[in-house]
This record gives structure tokens, sequence and C-alpha cells, in this order.
């Protein structure tokens, strides 16, 4: 199958486990032999360390995203699409090619990256210098004078699919995409909304005059690219849910954002979600069919490869938390939990690897707690220093308040450490042998944390039976699955546009 697969992360443009989704996903596509199209925003510095390496990538400059200018507009005139051309077609051409680059990871995946100066979902901060938000911001002013897409909202059907008939004009009204620029001091910055708007624009550019057989939207960032795109050209779209803003904010939500996620979910043809946990969400909070929703556990790959030698001493025992730090990660319990188990026992070190809005607080909260000396703030943490932090771990404890799946455990279980996480993950339908607690809980996490670090037996039972049920959760049974979704929605599709499903 030809697949547009639209994702705001992928290594080395990463800030969390979308990105590892997003990765092991394409990658096992790719081994099946189907073709991909993967469009990405570009806006961090590629020296990272990152197991992809990317080859002869252009920047996107100024004079390019003015040549894109009058096309938008067009577009945004209700200008049919297919008609529309730049006014030097070989500028149009030098345009969209200044934007593609290859893996040689990858046989069947070409990336296409368009202009971005966020890094991060999460509104952690883009990474970036000054300077280089100051040259992104440059560059994006010429759409930015072309006006907004902002305004009247379109409502679409879950039962009729939303999509539109094959080729279908954009749609005339202001706002199609549904993205207001949102007031200042809001959850969620206007810089990420206003890239997720500017994705949307230039994917329709970037995907202009192609053919695909699906349209594969990870995450409300691209669910407007992924509507627009499928809303021009029939193509079936199928949107992945790897979290919900009931998940990131509680009950607190951005009502911007859930407007989104809900047009997206019910203008697919089908849902792909990462666990039951997740499809009760949609189904309950965003009154999605359960007959167009598909259940697709995330996978693991197995890295291996010997660890870097660490300065902790022998002696200590490592309790490991590695994510986000974040209220739906739960790390607030994970110090209380840490500091029942100092209680018991001495020689432990609790590693917080990640960053996150509660940082700051982690730490104070550690040293009001007398355990400061214990816990040990590692920041953000990428390629082998993941690996690492891993190898030297004894026990991983993943307390999420709210966790869709939960790629992490398997991550840690691949490397031989005993898991314990929250039930309330999706992760935990999928795994039987690891340590299962409610986050709140902070006693009993404790009490299992000890069991795991007193107890070889146990110790070496999780390790053994872990390794033995990671064989059952792969990224190549994820990407079978997600083509067998693919296959149902593009029937799906022939069926709303009352044509013969392809043979």
């Amino acid at each position: 199958m030809r697949i547009l697969m639209l994702g705001w992360e992928f290594p080395p443009f990463i800030a969390g486990g979308l990105g590892t989704a997003c990765y092991g996903l394409t990658k096992a596509l790719d081994a099946l032999g189907h073709e991909i199209t993967f469009v990405l925003p570009k806006a961090v510095d590629c020296s990272h360390a990152s197991h992809v390496k990317l080859l002869s990538p252009e920047e996107v400059t100024a004079r390019d995203v003015a040549r894109a200018a009058p096309i938008i507009r067009q577009i945004r005139a209700g200008a049919d699409p297919a008609a529309v051309r730049p006014a030097d077609a070989v500028e149009r051409e030098a345009w969209a090619e200044g934007s593609e680059f290859v893996s040689e990871e990858f046989r069947h995946v070409t990336f296409r990256a368009v202009p971005s100066g966020v890094a991060s979902s999460y509104g952690t901060g883009s990474g970036l210098t000054p300077e280089q938000i100051e040259e992104l911001r440059r560059r994006d002013r010429p759409i930015a004078q072309a006006g907004g897409v902002a305004g009247a909202e379109v409502e679409t059907s879950a039962g009729a699919g939303a999509a539109g008939a094959p080729g279908a004009a954009l749609a005339a009204t202001p706002g199609f995409l549904g993205l207001n620029r949102p007031a200042a001091g809001g959850d969620y910055g206007g810089d990420l909304l206003g890239d997720v708007r500017r994705y949307a624009e230039l994917c329709v550019l970037l995907t202009r005059g192609e053919r695909y057989d699906v349209i594969h939207a990870h995450d409300w960032l691209t669910y407007p690219a992924g509507m627009a795109i499928a809303r021009l050209t029939g193509i079936p779209l199928v949107v992945h849910v790897h979290s919900t803003e009931f998940d990131r904010s509680g009950d607190n939500i951005n009502r911007q954002l859930y407007e989104i996620e809900r047009r997206g979910m019910h203008s697919a043809m089908r849902v792909i979600t990462v666990s039951f946990w997740t499809r009760s969400i949609v189904m309950r909070r965003y009154n999605v069919s359960p007959e167009k929703i598909r259940v697709v556990w995330n996978g693991i790959e197995s890295k291996g490869g010997p660890a870097a030698p660490t300065k902790i001493r022998a002696s200590d025992k490592i309790v490991l938390f590695l994510g986000r730090i974040t209220m739906q990660k739960g790390p607030e319990y994970f110090i209380a939990a840490a500091r029942r188990v100092l209680e018991k026992i001495e020689d432990v070190k609790f590693v917080v690897a990640g960053s996150g809005d509660m940082g700051t607080r982690m730490i104070e909260l550690a040293a009001q707690m007398g355990i400061g000396h214990k816990v040990l703030f590692t920041g953000f943490l990428r390629g082998n220093d993941v690996a690492r932090a891993y190898k030297m771990a004894d026990c991983y404890v993943m307390p999420s308040v709210s966790e869709p799946f939960g790629i992490a455990p398997l991550e840690a279980m691949s490397h031989d450490v005993p898991v314990i996480i929250s039930k309330q993950s999706g992760v935990s339908e999928a795994l039987t042998h690891v340590l299962k607690v409610d986050f709140w809980d902070v006693d009993e996490m404790a009490n299992k944390i000890i069991a795991v670090l007193r107890h070889p037996p146990l110790r070496n039972t999780l390790k053994r039976n872990g390794a033995m049920e990671l064989r059952h959760l792969t990224w190549e049974g994820a990407a079978r699955k997600c083509v067998e979704v693919y296959e149902e929605a593009a029937s799906a599709m022939c069926r709303v546009a009352g044509v013969a499903a392809p043979a």
C-alpha cells in the first residue's frame, strides 16, 4: 500500500513516546514492503545522537515559504486545488524537493519536513536558541501576512465518513481546519497551535498531485492536516490516538484541543487506539462509535548491546522513573513511595530521568521529605543514555495517573529490568509478568519495590517471564494490524463514495 503518514515526532525529532511509536511502526511497515511518505515538522537540531541517520536534508528557506504563500491564498479563497499552479512550476518543484530527505535505514520510506518553531507538544519549550526561533519566525512571515486559517468551524458526520467524495475541493469557508489562535496565556502556547495550522497548510501543498491508498495521522497535532487532505482527495483517513486531552490535563481540558481531537476522530474512516483503556475514553468522552475503533497495542524492538559504565556504587540498588515529569506521569507518587522505601532499605538510589513542567517541584519535594541526596534528577535522556539508565536499574516504576499505553515498561523489560506499573495504564492490559498497583497507593507501591529489591527469586521470575512475554508485542504485529485497519478504511470509503472496492 502507499501510505501517507503524518506525525509530529520521529527520531531525532522526538519529545516523548509518540516519536518512538512512529519510528517502530514505520520501520515495521517498511519491512513489510509498504511505501510510506512521512511528513513531519523539522524543528530540532539534527546533531543529537540518534539511531536514524538522515541523508542530505535541505532547509526550507524564507524564499521557499514565500513561493508557497500564493498557493495557500488561492486554496483559502476556494480555488480547485487541481487547478492551482504557482507562477513558476520549476520553482514549485524545487520548493517541494528542498524539504525532502531519506534515511539509509529504510527502503520504502520518504520523509518530508515542513518548517516549525516548536519541537515539543508538551509545553516544555522548543529546545531552539533565540536566534533559531527568530529565523523560523522570519521565514513564516509571508504566510502569516496572507492571513491565518481561523473563523468558522466545519462539523463532520461520524456516520458519513466526513472525508468527502473523491475530488471534492477544499471548503471555501475560512477556518476549515478549525484552528483559531488561542488567547495569550492559555495552557498551550500560540506557537504550537500556529505550527499545527501551518503544518496542515503545507501538508496540503506537499502532497498535492500525489496518490495514496490511506492517510495515517498520529495524534491531535496532525488531525487537521489529515482532515484537509482527505477532504480534498477522498483518500480514507485513519487517525491514531496515542493520548487524549483527558490523559494530559485530567478534567481541566483545553476545549480547543478537545474539539480538534473530536473532529479528527469523527472525520476518520477508522480510529486506532493504543489500548482498550483509551478506546473507552474515546467512546465515552468523544462519542465515537465502537464500530469504527480498532485497538492496536504498541510494540518493542530489542536493542541489546553493552551499557556504558556508571559511577553509582555497586552496592546501591537503583529504582528508575523514566518519562516526562508531568501530572499525567505521577512523579509525586514516585517520590512519596521512595520515602517509604528508604525507611526500610538504606542503600537505594531513585533516578528520575526526564524533564517537564513539574521538574523543579519534584526536586523541592524530595528535599522537603529529606531524601534529596537519594533522588537523582538526570534531565531529558537521548539515545545510548536511555539504554544506560535501563541497564543500571534494579527496578523500573511507571506510576502514571492516566497512561494510554506506555512504551517505557516494554523497553525496561527488554533490558531485563523488573517492572512495576500503575493499573491506570493501557500497557497493563498487555502484560502479565509485571507488578501492578494503583498510582495513588504509595504504600503498596513501596511494598512492591521493596519486594523486588529484597527477593532475588521474584526479581528473576519477572525478568525471565517478562522477556518471553515481549515476543508477542512486536512492531511487526502492530504494523500488520494497522494494514488491516487501512483496508477496512478503504472499503468504508468506497461505500461512502458509492464505488466498488479495489480488488
